[in-house]
């Protein structure tokens, strides 16, 4: 339970950070003008994102689902900026 726990604690964080990072940046226009919105998302996103680490039956699942998802949301975020398709 501690490691599930942990894991939507610490790794959650970052597939909050990833998802608010997408809210800010895929309205039109300049990120600047939805950064209010992405940071009131966080909380909610950080919010499933705990919840989900108790959807897996063992830490070590949470731990890897999280963190491959904070990766992929990260990489996503890279992507976009990579290729200018954000402001």
């Amino acid at each position: 339970m501690w490691a599930r726990a942990l894991a939507g604690l610490f790794a959650g964080f970052f597939v909050a950070a990833a998802a608010a990072g997408l809210v800010a940046w895929l309205p039109p226009g300049p990120w600047q003008s939805a950064i209010v919105a992405s940071m009131i998302a966080f909380i909610p996103f950080w919010m499933l994102a705990a919840l989900w680490a108790f959807a897996f039956r063992t830490g070590t699942r949470a731990w890897a689902w999280l963190s491959i998802s904070a990766a992929g949301g990260f990489a996503l975020l890279w992507l976009l900026r990579h290729f200018h398709w954000v402001q």
